[in-house]
């Protein structure tokens, strides 16, 4: 009859140790449940980049001198620069630019370091193809002028969720007017430096 009872009580403890880890489990889910949304419905929206995000590089054939600056700053001397010699003017002529997206890492030196302005970063980041030899951009496709998300009329534009109002759970309808959670880096750095 003991070993009946012991056999019992140790069914029991272990009932309540998985009652226990379903409880925790389920907790978890129902905290996950009144979160904010991180995710959205790619591709019908998408999120607006923030006013310094680095994307696909837009290049102004008319402006490049061919100096190569570009290359010699890229960490991995991506660009393509194919340029002749013109004697009677005795300048450089640009043939051809091209920068392969498959490799870049989006650094944005030649964006700081050409001294003509002929290379900006984008908004655009959806680079995605089937082929990564479609990634390879030449002077015309760097030339492309690149579609905003706000633009475009098939996207519906969401503002970032991080920093939605209190309370807000979708980013669809809020204004840019409207109170952000949390605060804001420099406001961050203005209360530290009260601090001191």
């Amino acid at each position: 009859m003991l070993k009946f009872l012991n056999k019992v009580g140790q069914y029991t403890k272990d009932a309540v140790q998985a009652a226990k880890y379903i409880g925790q489990g389920m907790s978890v889910t129902f905290d996950h449940m009144r979160r904010r949304p991180i995710t959205v419905q790619y591709p019908y929206e998408k999120l607006i980049p923030s006013e310094r995000f680095r994307g696909r590089i837009h290049f102004e054939f008319d402006k490049c001198i061919s100096c190569e600056v570009c290359v010699r700053v890229c960490p991995i001397n991506l660009p393509v620069v194919d340029w002749t010699f013109n004697s009677e003017m005795k300048k450089k002529e640009l043939k051809s630019y091209s920068i392969d997206f498959g490799v870049c890492i989006f650094c944005g030196n030649c964006v700081e370091y050409c001294p003509t302005n002929a290379l900006s970063m984008t908004e655009e980041y959806d680079l995605s193809t089937f082929d990564r030899h479609e990634l390879n951009f030449d002077s015309i496709a760097l030339g492309r002028m690149p579609t905003k998300v706000t633009d475009d009329p098939m996207v519906k534009p969401i503002r970032e969720l991080a920093y939605l109002p209190k309370g807000v759970t979708e980013g669809h309808e809020v204004p840019h007017t409207a109170k952000r959670a949390g605060l804001r880096p420099e406001e961050i750095a203005e209360a530290i430096s009260e601090n001191k």
